[in-house]
């Protein structure tokens, strides 16, 4: 009997069984084949060559030989059998074998050996042994095979991982991804490893994943890769699947992890998670109703958004039972829809759930959708089809514009026509009256007149909506006008209105007597009939502009007579500037000249606040609605806007011809025209770079202010600056008190600094200046170097025009001596270490020259090699913020050391009055000899050798000196009153 197990489809191969060779195999087969279940399983050839043959046309899953075959033994057909298939299973059946038979057999490859002599159960044991195990090393290698395809993917990474997570294996697609080897990572915790560098909370991730492939469940995760800042790559999304593979007894011994890229996947998948998004976000929200019905016209679907047109819900429209009832019958003919297969753009109307009729486009097609066979598509074109017949009318309207001659005219078309265009019950016109700033009714229908009586004019303000509108530019429509804060008559009927601006023209206004009456395509059509008539009003004005060319001329002569009046404003206000001794006079006069005899309506001055950030009106002139004005309006330089503000920001003249022009862009141009100011002039106050305010004039008519006149104003606007620096320069003589500025330089082009730095000393000098018309001349004191050095250092610049050494080497008594300049100071050139006088002539500009015009002191210069020191004095009538500016403008590296405050010992000291009383000549020549050591005791330097220095005469020099005693001492003891026994210095 043949077992069960051999029987199951094992196909066998019998060598040698022939009753002369095989024996007991041949017993075997002739059992076996007896058996039903085996018929056909086993074939059997006598010799080798015949195994061979048979093997090459099929396969089988055993061999089985006898010991002895024809022309050769069953061993050497098994070391054949080896050569062609390691794994094919061979059993030996020995006749006489013995141990030595058995061992050769073993060392040929047999899978089974077996004595003859055994029973056939034996035989049969050992063929179902050696059938498994043939089986079992085929399934082995194909899993092989099978698992080396899978995991040598070069389409996908794969790793054999431990179950810890630690590295084992990684193919070569994987190892080339990082540019790595397989030892280089063999180990590594795969979490942690180079692959998930970037990977968006991938470690966290891959480690849970892990964890439960470790538990035997396959896992999947999807990892995404790159975020574009960290590894410039572009961002990718890797599937990983975790298998656990499992030993024979079906425990967990290792995991198989392969990643695959599916970022085209995914991005498909969100792709279509949008679309289906948007589809739904589209069905919801597009004004078009879509609705599907079987061929009775029941509904079988209806669009979530059908309230849009009908204002019924999908399920109160499923409630109407068929499309008639929402649509009416007859909506089309059926057999056209069957020739046709789609019917587009049928016109009906339908009534919305609030009774109100709407004009729709249907489309129809044949569908086959679920149970629906028929799809509508519904378009409310209401508005459109409203529209068109509104603009049709308004199409006439605009031929019939196109030959009206005068804006009354033009008035009177557009209100005949408003009512049928846009199916009011009244309108009206204002039209603009530039001279006297107000909105004048041009025309009404009779529906108007009757909701709310003849209209009165306007101004051009926020008093009234009319007025507001036309100022803003902006159109604006009322559910119920009563309801709007600058209503002007609360009596009227009329409810709902509209106002709609005609450029700078005037104002349209449509009204009716019901609320809410106009919706947006009234509004749309009311605009557009507000801007064709601003296009007509536009070209009425540009003809009349032409037919004004034909009075030119007398133009002309009008602006000759307004020049001779500017003239005359000019003589007056210099006539003023000549009386005026303050500052205050010289504004007061020049507002009052411009304003009086009704020359100008408002004129004003002002200067910038400390911080530069705000004008601030100082003096006003004109009508009492000028401080209103300027309280009403910005006057920050930040947004300078306003002409004042403006002209004080960029320092420019600054003119506006007409208020009206670009009207609704600036706010402080409603507030000019609202109290009569139509064009505007500013002016800046500027003198030698230093601004002392900004006039500015406003005027009641247009293009007060032309060429010749902007020009006088420039003019004016320089000389008035002139006249203020005068004045503030004669009360700077006057006042006691004064800032005291010290500044430290660090100006290379600074002449004192650039002879310091030559000479390597240190210079100073007393303020003391002496005018001559090429220049200046200063007494520089010397310390740390020779005064030649310092004439020789100063041929080479240009701003030094000559250089003289007055006294070398020179030393008094004490060390110390009183300069005199202030009675509060000690002169530089006194000191013990001086080494000497200088006479410097230098070339204009010099810096004690540009401060004196602005009434400002230059008290002193000290400069070293490191830098200077410049102190000047500044009187309280002089802005001093101002005069920091003219310092710092005059160097390129400045900055503000000390300010305090300090006083004059008496307005006529000794030295301001004596500096009064000599001329130029006397106060050189005593320069000269006091800072050559003539005073000196002992003299240094004697009268000859002064006056040869001087170019004059010794009897000459001698003169002077006395002339300048004699002054002096006038002064001291007659005018001053010094009692004739003074002791000590005079201050």
């Amino acid at each position: 009997m043949v077992s069960e197990g051999i029987s199951d489809g094992a196909q066998v191969l019998a060598v040698g069984s022939d009753a002369e060779h095989a024996g007991p195999l041949s017993n075997w087969v002739e059992n076996r084949a007896a058996t039903e279940d085996g018929a056909g399983a086993v074939e059997t050839v006598s010799s080798a060559s015949e195994a061979l043959e048979a093997l090459d046309r099929r396969a089988v899953d055993c061999v089985v030989t006898a010991q002895h075959l024809p022309n050769g033994t069953g061993l050497e057909l098994i070391e054949l059998l080896r050569e062609r298939d390691p794994d094919l299973p061979v059993v030996l059946v020995a006749r006489d074998g013995d141990e030595a038979l058995a061992s050769e057999a073993i060392a040929a490859g047999v899978s089974e050996y077996v004595p003859a002599d055994r029973p056939d159960a034996a035989l049969e044991a050992t063929l179902e042994r050696a059938i498994e195990r043939g089986r079992d090393r085929r399934q082995c290698r194909a899993s092989a095979r099978q698992f080396g395809a899978v995991f040598d993917d070069p389409e996908a990474y794969a790793w054999v991982l431990d179950l810890d997570g630690h590295l084992r294996r990684a193919n070569e697609t994987a190892l080339e991804a990082i540019d790595a080897s397989e030892r280089d990572v063999r180990g590594e915790s795969f979490a942690e490893s180079p692959w998930w560098e970037y990977a968006e909370a991938g470690p966290t991730t891959l480690r849970r994943a892990i964890d439960r492939a470790a538990n035997g469940t396959v896992v999947d995760r999807e990892i995404r890769l790159g975020g574009g800042d960290a590894s410039g790559e572009v961002p990718r999304t890797l599937e990983v699947t975790f298998r656990p593979i499992r030993d024979e007894s079906g425990t967990v011994v290792s995991l198989l992890a392969q990643a695959s890229d599916v970022t085209e996947r995914v991005e498909l998948e969100r792709e279509l998670r949008e679309s289906e998004e948007l589809h739904r976000v589209t069905l919801n929200n597009m004004t078009d109703t879509v609705l599907i019905t079987n061929d009775a016209g029941e509904f079988t679907y209806v669009c979530p958004n059908v309230h849009f047109i009908f204002g019924y819900d999908d399920d109160e429209i499923h409630e109407m039972g068929s499309i008639e009832e929402l649509l009416g019958p007859d909506l089309f003919d059926r057999e056209d829809l069957e020739d046709e297969g789609v019917l587009t753009n049928i016109e009906c109307t339908a009534t919305d759930r609030a009774g109100r009729e709407h004009t729709l486009l249907v489309n129809v097609r044949e569908v086959s959708i679920q149970d629906g066979t028929l799809l509508y598509s519904c378009r409310d074109v209401t508005k459109r089809k409203r529209r068109e017949v509104a603009l049709t009318a308004l199409h006439r309207t605009t031929r019939e514009l196109l030959y009206a001659e005068t804006e009354r005219e033009i008035a009177d078309i557009v209100v005949g026509d408003a009512t049928e265009i846009l199916d009011c019950e009244g309108s009206g016109v204002y039209l603009f009256d530039t001279d006297e700033n107000v909105l004048r009714p041009a025309a009404a229908s009779p529906g108007l007149n009757r909701l709310n009586g003849p209209l009165s004019q306007r101004r051009a303000t926020g008093d009234s909506i009319s007025g507001r509108v036309f100022v803003e530019g902006e159109s604006r429509f009322f559910a119920d006008v009563s309801d709007a804060d600058a209503l002007a008559d609360p009596t009227t009927d009329v409810r709902s209105a509209g106002f709609v601006p005609l450029g700078d023209h005037g104002v349209l206004l449509v009204g009716a007597s019901e609320t809410d009456a106009f919706d947006d395509v009234d509004r749309e059509v009311t605009d557009l009939l507000g801007a064709t008539a601003e296009a007509a009003l536009d070209r009425v004005e540009r003809e009349r502009t032409l037919r004004e060319r034909d009075r030119e001329l007398k133009r002309q002569n009008q602006q000759l007579t307004r020049l001779n009046q500017v003239n005359e404003i000019i003589r007056e206000i210099d006539a003023a500037l000549v009386r005026a001794e303050t500052r205050e006079e010289i504004e007061r006069a020049v507002c009052e000249r411009l304003t009086s005899a009704d020359r100008f309506s408002f004129a004003w001055i002002g200067t910038t606040d400390p911080a530069g950030e705000h004008l601030e009106p100082t003096t006003l002139g004109g009508t009492g609605r000028g401080q209103e004005y300027l309280d009403s309006v910005s006057l920050s330089l930040a947004d300078a806007t306003e002409p004042a503000a403006r002209t004080a920001a960029d320092r420019e003249v600054t003119v506006v011809s007409n208020v009206v022009d670009r009207l609704r862009d600036e706010p402080w141009r409603s507030e000019a025209l609202s109290r009569e100011y139509q064009s505007v002039a500013g002016v800046p106050l500027a003198y030698d770079e230093f601004t002392y305010g900004v006039l500015t004039v406003y005027a009641d008519r247009p293009d007060a202010f032309d060429e010749v006149t902007r020009t006088v104003l420039a003019e004016l606007g320089e000389t008035i600056a002139s006249a203020i620096a005068a004045a503030e320069r004669k009360q700077a003589l006057l006042t006691d008190s004064r800032t005291r500025l010290e500044f430290d330089v660090r100006d290379d082009g600074f002449v004192f600094s650039r002879l310091a730095r030559r000479a390597d000393c240190a210079l100073s000098f007393d303020g003391g200046v002496r005018l001559h018309e090429d220049g200046a001349a200063v007494f520089a004191t010397v310390d740390g170097a020779s005064p030649t050095a310092v004439a020789d250092a100063a041929a080479d610049l240009v701003a030094v025009d000559d250089a003289r050494v007055i006294s070398d080497d020179r030393s008094d008594g004490d060390g110390t001596e009183a300069n005199g300049t202030d009675g509060d100071e000690t002169a530089s050139n006194g000191s013990s270490n001086a080494s000497g006088t200088v006479l410097l002539e230098l070339s204009p500009p010099f810096l004690a020259l540009q401060l004196a015009d602005h009434g400002v002191v230059l008290r002193s210069v000290e400069a070293t090699p490191e830098g200077s020191r410049v102190v000047v004095d500044v009187p309280r009538t002089v802005d001093a913020r101002g005069s920091i500016d003219i310092v710092s403008n005059a160097f390129s590296d400045v900055d503000l050391h000390a300010k305090r405050t300090v006083e004059r010992t008496s307005a006529r000291d000794l030295r301001s009055e004596l500096l009064e009383r000599l001329t130029d000549r006397q106060l050189e020549v005593v320069q000269v000899a006091y800072y050559g050591g003539y005073f000196k005791s002992p003299r240094e330097r004697s009268g000859e050798a002064v006056a040869e220095t001087l170019g004059i005469s010794a009897a000459a020099f001698y003169r002077h000196v006395r002339t300048v005693q004699r002054k002096l001492f006038t002064i001291l003891f007659e005018e001053i009153g010094v009692p004739a026994n003074i002791e000590g210095s005079v201050e």
